[in-house]
């Protein structure tokens, strides 16, 4: 399927996703500084840039938001409105 926007429009929609420092992330890291736990952020040396990185224990921490779990009755997940197949199918 051909995309729905010029390359301009798309390359600005895609420069304003996030991928670092987003609200749930930001919780999560207070959360766990606030507890005594230390980490790395977004260690480029491991698959998948983790988000938070527990060299201590060796344990890494993936923060997504609800819209890619698509969670069955979550208050933060909406279905979009266009392409809605191709979104339910893809997440």
């Amino acid at each position: 399927m051909a995309d729905v926007h010029n390359k301009k429009t798309r390359s600005y929609n895609m420069s304003m996703i996030r991928s670092k420092g987003t609200k749930p992330e930001i919780i999560v890291r207070k959360f766990l500084f606030g507890n005594g736990f230390r980490y790395k952020l977004h260690d480029k040396m491991l698959p998948g840039k983790p988000d938070l990185v527990f060299p201590k224990y060796k344990t890494v921490l993936f923060i997504h938001g609800c819209f890619w779990h698509g969670h069955e009755g979550c208050k933060y997940f909406v279905v979009p409105k266009t392409r809605t197949k191709w979104w339910l199918e893809k997440i």
